[in-house]
């Protein structure tokens, strides 16, 4: 008899795990691969853009974050290598951040600037955030638009924070390349195309563009851009110091507006897919929250029929 006891029990146990309700899917963003005919290149430029749960059937208006890659990246690195598209679904469905549209934009070696090579800051700004702003439902002002980056993204970063405060709300900079005076030797700066002149490090250049020789004009403006800094405690770049410098004269100007980690690594992957939702936290509690739009009526931007 007890035998025959255990194997009922073991049936209803077995009966009760079947019959229970299988939990939802989690909500999940939607990613798209884009591009847009750019007369700045006289050829395509690639974009890939996350579209939060929800996106394609309402009709809000969402605060949008510019995520730039580092030197030698492309439109899908924070995708495919920091594995950003389940931390974005994660936190905005644990209400940790509000749903955000996300724009990863492709510009190898460029670093984001009007350099040597292509007019990379030009085509970034007078092109792909207009066409952004047409085409989906997101904010077309400085309070609901930031920008954030790795490495030379990172660099990119700081130089749109101080020399385009009118344009964007917060900036997120992981392991920003920002080297003081001089890149080292081993880093890419020294051989692309954005700081390559007659075949040579353009010595001068980084100097123009990098942050010491902007921020006199930033801090004589009056509008503050938020600034997220971290870096590895292992860099091997030793960006933690030379972030730690731009850190210092942040506490002096914008003592209330700077955060900077330092984490445990080098300048890796993991660093920047473990640290960007503490970034995108930081970032989007200090831009414009999500608005909500009229019911759906007519055919609206890449979504819902929206009036």
């Amino acid at each position: 008899m007890p035998r025959i006891e255990t194997i009922i029990r073991a049936v209803c146990t077995l009966f009760i795990i079947l019959a229970a309700p299988v939990p939802a899917a989690e909500a999940a963003g939607v990613v798209q691969e884009l591009s847009l005919p750019s007369r700045v290149l006289d050829r395509d430029y690639r974009y890939t853009i996350y579209l939060p749960d929800g996106y394609a059937e309402g009709c809000g208006t969402y605060p949008v974050v510019y995520l730039l890659h580092g030197s030698s990246g492309n439109e899908r690195d924070w995708l495919d290598k920091a594995n950003v598209k389940p931390v974005l679904d994660q936190l905005i469905a644990e209400k940790r951040i509000p749903p955000t549209v996300v724009v990863m934009p492709g510009h190898r070696g460029m670093w984001w600037v009007d350099g040597d090579g292509d007019k990379a800051e030009t085509v970034f700004l007078t092109e792909l955030l207009p066409e952004i702003e047409h085409r989906f439902r997101v904010y077309a002002e400085r309070a609901g638009r930031s920008v954030g980056g790795l490495s030379a993204g990172g660099y990119a970063t700081i130089r749109f924070a101080f020399t385009r405060p009118d344009l964007f709300a917060v900036g997120m900079a992981l392991s920003p390349a920002i080297y003081s005076p001089l890149p080292p030797p081993n880093s890419a700066a020294v051989k692309d195309p954005a700081f390559m002149k007659n075949g040579a490090f353009d010595k001068d250049l980084w100097i123009r563009l990098n942050w010491q020789s902007l921020i006199d004009a930033y801090r004589a403006q009056p509008l503050r851009v938020p600034l997220y800094l971290n870096s590895g405690d292992r860099d091997r770049f030793d960006i933690a110091y030379h972030t730690a410098v731009l850190h210092r004269e942040l506490l002096h100007l914008q003592p209330d507006a700077t955060e900077f980690r330092v984490v445990q690594g080098d300048h890796e992957w993991r660093i920047w897919h473990e640290t960007i939702g503490d970034a995108l936290i930081y970032g989007l509690a200090r831009m414009k929250a999500p608005s909500p739009g009229p019911a759906p009526a007519a055919a609206g931007k890449d979504g819902a029929s929206c009036g």
